[in-house]
């Protein structure tokens, strides 16, 4: 058994695709209509890990979780980086607000930014 594919709810799936691709710089994989959505995922461009959906919080349950981890500043997900340094200048460089700036926590390092659609994001680097 394997992860292929995580989910991520989001308040707007056009703006949420427009941050992952062009900010963060995954690639789109997925774009299929599916009713009133659409079947959203991207893909790292190193082309290993899970797919991410981008899924829309139109259900009320997942809405007041998104909201009351934002609240918490706690992060729904965490994406691995070989640089956390340099990915942090990257990003803040592309516009990116950090609600956590980087620090050591044990073995790893983290840094934690909003991606603009209601999810707070860590990133990680093992040391």
């Amino acid at each position: 058994m394997k992860v292929t594919l995580s989910s991520i709810h989001v308040d707007d799936q056009n703006k949420a695709l427009r941050f992952y691709t062009e900010v963060l710089g995954f690639l789109p994989s997925q774009d299929i209509p599916a009713g009133e959505y659409r079947w959203i995922t991207v893909k790292s461009p190193e082309g290993v890990g899970a797919e991410l959906s981008l899924e829309p919080n139109a259900n009320p349950v997942a809405l007041a979780y998104q909201q009351g981890l934002f609240e918490l500043g706690v992060p729904v997900n965490s994406f691995e980086v070989g640089d956390l340094q340099a990915e942090y200048r990257r990003l803040k460089e592309r516009g990116v607000v950090f609600t956590r700036e980087p620090a050591q926590t044990g073995p790893v390092w983290t840094a934690v930014f909003s991606d603009t659609c209601g999810n707070l994001i860590q990133i990680h680097q093992a040391t």
